[in-house]
């Protein structure tokens, strides 16, 4: 009987599984499945391509910045109005008609002097209760607007 059930369960196995229409869709599946594998590994190969070329730019254009800083700091030094300032910081001279007043290293008007004073006093916005950043987020107003407005 054991025998019996074998054979019919391979015979069922063969002519209902095993058949050349299911082997080419095996075949087929696994060549896709292949391709979109290999798909997908390349696309995470140029993705960290990409993203070391958006590196290599960025420090491309961080060196010409400081290049360019450098150029014009360069330009700063040979002008006469730096090397004029340098003069009077550093050898104390001074252009003629002009008198200069030294102190004592402890006098009130020297502590003073040492002082340095903010010409523009910078006040901190006022803060944005969250319900108004969101009404303004929502009908389309700018981060400025927000500033403008208190």
């Amino acid at each position: 009987m054991k025998k019996i059930n074998i054979r019919r369960i391979y015979y069922q196995l063969r002519h209902k599984y095993f058949t050349l229409n299911n082997a080419v869709i095996v075949i087929a599946f696994a060549i896709a499945a292949g391709w979109a594998w290999g798909s997908l590994g390349v696309l995470q190969r140029n993705y960290n391509l990409q993203k070391e070329l958006d590196d290599k730019n960025r420090q491309l254009i961080v060196a010409q910045l400081d290049t360019a800083s450098a150029k014009l700091q360069q330009r700063y030094y040979q002008t006469d109005e730096y090397k004029e300032l340098a003069v009077r910081e550093r050898l104390g001279l001074v252009t003629p008609g002009e008198s200069v007043l030294i102190l004592p290293p402890n006098s009130q008007g020297a502590i003073d002097a040492d002082k340095v004073t903010p010409l523009v006093a910078v006040t901190a916005p006022k803060p944005v209760s969250n319900f108004q950043q969101w009404m303004n987020f929502l009908l389309g107003g700018s981060s400025k607007s927000l500033n403008q407005e208190k």
